[in-house]
């Protein structure tokens, strides 16, 4: 068994107008790291060299962010300017943090003291006592005569 070297050669990534096209129009679509370096036609290492030594890179994937961004919130704004309930909502929610109510309020004036509370309950005692005595005196009455 021999070895090959096989010879390497680092591919030299300039910021041409091309690439950072190809950037722009990956970081527009939302991509993100390395999908948007393979989408742009290069290694995730190459494109986080080439972010690292020329800022038009970065530059490139963050106007693709702003611009895919501020199109689809014209396009929500524009539906709910024209009477979309459901895009004014979402508006409100997602861009505002508006949240609906969710909690109902609910207001008892019923006051109950804790003396009456134990009365009520000493009561019910009481009868479930009696109840029990009375049934077994009849069955012992039953049984003797």
């Amino acid at each position: 068994m021999s070895y090959h070297s096989l010879p390497y050669e680092p591919r030299r990534l300039e910021a041409t107008e091309a690439r950072l096209e190809a950037i722009y129009g990956a970081a527009k679509l939302g991509l993100k790291g390395d999908t948007l370096a393979l989408a742009a036609g290069m290694l995730p290492v190459e494109y986080r060299r080439l972010r690292e030594f020329d800022a038009a890179a970065e530059f490139a994937e963050l106007k693709g962010r702003a611009d895919s961004e501020y199109a689809v919130s014209k396009t929500l704004h524009d539906a709910a300017q024209a009477g979309d309930a459901k895009a004014a909502l979402d508006i409100l929610k997602h861009a505002h943090g508006w949240v609906a109510k969710q909690a109902l309020d609910i207001n008892v004036d019923q006051r109950i003291s804790i003396t009456q509370a134990l009365e009520m309950a000493q009561t019910r005692v009481l009868e479930i006592v009696d109840t029990t005595y009375t049934a077994v005196e009849n069955q012992m009455e039953q049984e003797l005569g």
